[in-house]
């Protein structure tokens, strides 16, 4: 029997490209199919190879352009298209902001099926450059190569240390200059890159499980104090002391060196004890006179001008009195929660991570705060009638989920609570507008106000204020 003859993936001539979706990528509707198109810009006209075919949507990269829009500007980095970290670099930030904007709206609208007030301008951010306190960084020994390189007959180093290669776990760009964090973490990645190379120590291969130097963090903070993690496949005390040692002599403004031995198969260090091999085991971040320890594992958001920014909105919408009981869902480290308790008689924080709330307890240790209580486990399990009896009925509401927000047991367990005010911070405009469908049983929106914490990407954050219905 002979196998079924495939059809070739459609090829769109002259496509214009009308608008920005999903994951950064452009989209185009040919005869009303929707395209998504990687390497596109709303207003470019191009010639489109598709492939891959889903039921719903195409996906297609552009070949040909035969106009440019008027929204391009020159991309900065060098590693623009293959790094697949700052999509939208090659779109004007003003138009950046358009489509964040847009892309709140249409998922509030188109998929919670919303009513909503006047949205207010988006946040933009101060810096467009050089704006990330933390960022990950990846060894390989067998990086990336460019389709130049690959069709040279030269013998390259494959050792290298930079970024995951879009949709490849074990594909890793190799990284010059980043524009994403300060001069710090540029020199410091190569430093570490250099000192391997000279000492033949060596990288590793995610494929094959092997070798030794694994992923470098960076920390850095507006205090100007900064962390280095460096992650290792063995515990080898010489070759960790001769890396290390050099980094300490080399970089002496470095506020803490830590090391972590890891020799799972992933990357994640979350369930592993980090060392402190010179200096303080954690930085501080300061914010309106607070101060934040922040540890190896901590989570911060990281872009800390524009946190700023998102909590004085969450704290401007929640219009605090100091009569006020609230509650801090998904308190993370209790930033939000430590940043309002000067408003409320009291601050109750949830979070999933014991980690996490055993910082958020230092935290307002650290900043003389006595009216906060922070309690570990699943918000679905714990946010139940006993802790609510327990700890009072809230009269304001704030919640901060993760990218996949809440469980609709949570939502259910808020409309059941019926708090005067719910503040709802998301980093994903989609779920959160699948949330607020819920909510609205009880609750208006009555305010909408956009930031944008990554520039040159399509991510944005929202905070929506509901506000209780007179049923």
């Amino acid at each position: 029997m002979c196998a079924r003859k495939r059809k070739p993936l459609p090829f769109f001539k002259k496509l214009e490209i009308i608008d920005a979706g999903a994951e950064g990528k452009a989209v185009a509707k040919p005869e009303g199919q929707v395209v998504f198109i990687n390497n596109a810009v709303p207003g470019d006209v191009a010639d489109v190879q598709v492939f891959r075919k889903k039921r719903r949507f195409l996906e297609g990269k552009a070949v040909k352009f035969h106009t440019l829009s008027d929204k391009r500007t020159e991309p900065i980095c060098s590693h623009f298209g293959t790094c697949g970290g700052c999509k939208w670099q090659s779109m004007g930030y003003d138009h950046q902001l358009f489509y964040k904007q847009k892309q709140v709206t249409d998922n509030l609208t188109r998929i919670g099926h919303l009513e909503l007030p006047e949205t207010m301008p988006i946040i933009a951010s101060k810096a467009t450059q050089y704006y990330r306190n933390k960022l990950e960084f990846t060894f390989t020994a067998k990086r990336w190569l460019t389709e130049d390189e690959i069709g040279q007959d030269s013998v390259f180093q494959r050792n290298a240390v930079g970024f995951h290669v879009p949709g490849r776990f074990d594909a890793v760009l190799a990284v010059d200059h980043c524009y994403l964090q300060g001069s710090l973490s540029n020199e410091l990645r190569s430093f570490i890159r250099n000192i391997a190379l000279e000492n033949q120590i060596e990288f590793f291969d995610l494929r094959e499980q092997t070798g030794y130097l694994r992923n470098l963090i960076i920390r850095t903070s507006s205090t100007g104090e900064s962390m280095m993690i460096l992650s290792v496949a063995r515990d080898e005390p010489k070759t960790i002391e001769l890396i290390l040692n050099a980094v300490k002599e080399d970089f002496a403004e470095l506020t803490s060196i830590m090391y972590v031995v890891n020799s799972k198969r992933n990357d994640t260090i979350s369930d592993l004890d980090i060392e402190c091999f010179s200096g303080q085991d954690h930085i501080l971040e300061k914010m309106e006179g607070l101060n934040f320890k922040i540890g190896p594992k901590s989570f911060y958001q990281t872009n800390s001008e524009q946190a700023y920014e998102l909590y004085k909105i969450t704290r401007d919408f929640a219009e605090i009195k100091n009569s006020d009981l609230v509650y801090d869902l998904y308190t993370g480290t209790g930033t939000i929660a430590n940043f309002i308790a000067k408003s409320a008689k009291h601050v109750v924080g949830i979070e999933y991570i014991p980690e996490a709330i055993e910082d958020a307890k230092v935290n307002s240790n650290l900043n003389d705060i006595n009216n906060t209580s922070f309690f570990a486990g699943d918000m679905k399990d714990v946010l139940n009638d006993n802790f609510i009896t327990e700890n009072g009925k809230p009269d304001v509401i704030i919640t901060d989920p993760p990218r996949a927000g809440m469980h609709e047991d949570v939502t259910r367990k808020i409309l059941e609570i019926a708090a005067n005010k719910v503040v709802y911070v998301s980093c994903n405009p989609a779920t959160q507008a699948r949330d607020l469908e819920i909510l609205s049983e009880k609750y208006t929106i009555s305010k909408v106000q956009p930031v944008d914490m990554f520039p040159h990407t399509h991510h944005v954050e929202n905070v929506v204020l509901l506000t209780l219905k007179n049923l």
